[in-house]
């Protein structure tokens, strides 16, 4: 009797908590009908398993205790810092930077000057070159940042410019960096005078459970030196033979070295992170009036989402660029799981005539995002999307051109963790030179691409479509 009393108090404790997982599957807000759908359909085939996944994985939460501090932080940054550069854009182009500014409260502005980055140990070379010129501070945040050859070379220039008085302070996610945070070089900058601070800690994994999801991450890339200077776009602090996954490397990365007004955007994203974890009083460096620039500079926002700020941001970002285009749209992003709206998009905007390129790597190092994201190839194909796979390495670009005038580079992917789950950060840009620069790599990486056809997608075997599309429906589960 005993027995089956246990049995039916455990059934009855496990049915309530299923029900009460379904009304928090239901009630939870941002969430599409197919994640609901998906997670409701999870939690009742399989309870347990369902109820500690959804628990794990199944909402965007960083922590109330974070929130709080993050929105407070956000709430007393100035977004006007940079207003005395706002400058107007092409009437054409007007509806995306007023998306923009939707999303991070930056207006547009002039006088910027930029250069696209020969490769991943040019860029190196630059920053190290721009932090042993420092003469006021130096601001650094990366998603990984290892302690090998490129990694150290930048520890060493941070060391050098703090024993010289420059402020330097830095701050790496501590999932992807954990082997630099936890070496002794992490130690080593603390010691030389350097700041550092890590983001998003992880703590105790089985508390963080009850606390907030462990997978929302930092994937931001910012460097700002002296408030002129600032970088932008794909490039983790690596050696683009990203050891930690070498066998896909080289890892092919885009980034530009920007001065002007954006840097002062780009400051004021570096702060909102920092001072989440930091308390610090930075007004003397936001509230500085701006250097001097060019006034003939081209005009660029900064666009930073998050799993905390506005839903859908960075999707609606790209969906506008398609929708603007009127000639042409090439993009490189290495992950690919986009949301209904935005396949539905890319789809559209070839209907309706835009040439669209898509270059994504041929080998992946997520065998998940690389199999869901072949499931989408057939229809982008049949609505006139040329779609190519990068075999040169892992192409870990993420730009977007628009019509030769228009670029946008950063962090985001277009997949749904850079939608929902990590904090990115990007720049969009209007400058017909610097875009032809940046459709002149995407170019390069088309010419050691191979082109994919229908027939050939037509051709692939029943069981590799079923995985393809077996994988895609965990998309929404995010």
């Amino acid at each position: 009797m005993n027995l089956v009393l246990h049995y039916w108090l455990i059934s009855t404790a496990l049915v309530l908590i299923e029900f009460a997982i379904f009304a928090r599957i239901l009630l939870r807000p941002h969430r599409d009908p197919a994640s609901r759908i998906a997670w409701l359909v999870v939690v009742a085939l399989v309870p347990v398993v369902g109820i500690l996944a959804y628990l794990l994985f199944g909402e965007v939460n960083i922590g109330r205790r974070r929130v709080e501090r993050l929105r407070a932080v956000l709430a007393g940054l100035r977004k006007d810092v940079a207003d005395s550069a706002e400058t107007k854009v092409l009437e054409r182009h007007d509806n995306l930077f007023r998306l923009g500014q939707s999303i991070s409260g930056f207006h547009p502005v002039g006088g910027n000057t930029a250069r696209l980055m020969a490769d991943s140990n040019a860029t190196i070379d630059a920053m190290v070159a721009d932090i042993d010129a420092a003469e006021k501070h130096v601001h650094l945040l990366f998603y990984i940042w290892l302690p090998d050859n490129n990694g150290r070379k930048v520890i060493e220039a941070l060391k050098r410019a703090a024993a010289r008085g420059v402020a330097c302070r830095v701050m790496a996610d501590d999932l992807g960096s954990r082997s630099l945070i936890q070496s002794d070089h992490w130690q080593a900058m603390r010691q030389a005078g350097v700041r550092v601070a890590n983001g998003l800690p992880i703590g105790n994994p089985l508390l963080r459970l009850f606390i907030g999801r462990i997978d929302l991450r930092n994937h931001r890339k910012i460097v700002v030196i002296d408030d002129r200077i600032t970088y932008c776009g794909s490039q983790n602090c690596a050696d683009p033979e990203f050891l930690v996954k070498a066998k896909y490397a080289p890892w092919v990365d885009a980034m530009m070295r920007f001065e002007g007004p954006i840097a002062r955007q780009n400051q004021v994203l570096f702060a909102s992170d920092w001072l989440s974890r930091i308390d610090e009083d930075l007004s003397d460096i936001l509230d500085a009036p701006l250097p001097a620039f060019a006034p003939e500079g081209f005009p660029a926002q900064v666009i930073g989402t998050g799993p905390t700020m506005r839903f859908s941001a960075m999707p609606e970002m790209f969906e506008s660029l398609l929708f603007t285009a009127r000639r042409e749209v090439i993009i490189t992003t290495p992950y690919f799981v986009p949301n209904e709206s935005l396949q539905s998009a890319l789809c559209t905007t070839a209907y309706r005539g835009v040439d669209i390129t898509i270059v994504f790597p041929a080998r992946n190092d997520s065998w998940s995002v690389a199999a869901a994201s072949r499931s989408y190839y057939a229809d982008l194909l049949a609505a006139g999307v040329k779609i190519y796979e990068y075999a040169g390495g892992l192409l870990h670009a993420k730009s977007v051109t628009l019509d030769a005038e228009v670029t946008l580079i950063g962090s985001a992917n277009m997949d749904r963790r850079s939608f929902d789950l990590n904090y990115e950060n990007n720049i969009l840009l209007f400058d017909p030179t610097l875009t032809a620069a940046m459709r002149g790599r995407q170019q390069e990486y088309l010419a050691r691409s191979k082109p994919v056809s229908k027939q050939e997608v037509a051709t692939w075997p029943i069981s590799r479509r079923l995985w393809n599309n077996s994988i895609a429906t965990l998309g929404p589960l995010l």
